[in-house]
């Protein structure tokens, strides 16, 4: 199964947010959209990503103010992509090696969608249960 899979299935929505505002407002449309994470993007450019894990690590236990701390100064700024023909077993080792719950789609420097470690690993319990029923198929004849 690739990423373009995930993708296909889940769509290719992408929010984003500018660099300059708050984290405050940044937190906001999180909550809105039930997202754990946000691109930053400058025009179509991706610049970084922040995400719920950065503002507890970098402003809550740092005792900032989100009000006040703009998402430039705690967001990821060299972020890990993947591309829609990678497999999910090189996301997987993606995620959990690098600690990091949200890879987001590039081709060509332009962003395609965003998927997260539930996508990833939604994608492979689905892809068991498929391997499982063909077996048992197979057995059965």
């Amino acid at each position: 199964m690739k990423v373009t899979d995930i993708l296909s299935s889940k769509g290719s929505n992408v929010f984003s947010v500018s660099e300059n505002i708050t984290v405050y407002e940044a937190l906001k449309i999180m909550g809105e959209k039930n997202i754990g994470a946000l691109l930053v993007m400058e025009d179509e450019n991706l610049r970084g990503i922040i995400s719920e894990r950065d503002y507890a690590r970098k402003i809550v236990l740092k005792g900032k103010s989100s009000q006040e701390t703009t998402v430039n100064e705690i967001m990821t700024k060299e972020v890990i992509t993947v591309l829609p023909e990678d497999d999910i077993e090189k996301c997987m080792g993606l995620m959990s090696g690098r600690h990091i719950r949200h890879l987001p789609v590039m081709k060509d420097n332009k962003v395609l969608g965003v998927i997260s470690i539930t996508d990833v690993v939604t994608a492979i319990i689905d892809l068991q249960k498929s391997t499982i029923t063909h077996l048992e198929n197979y057995i059965s004849q």
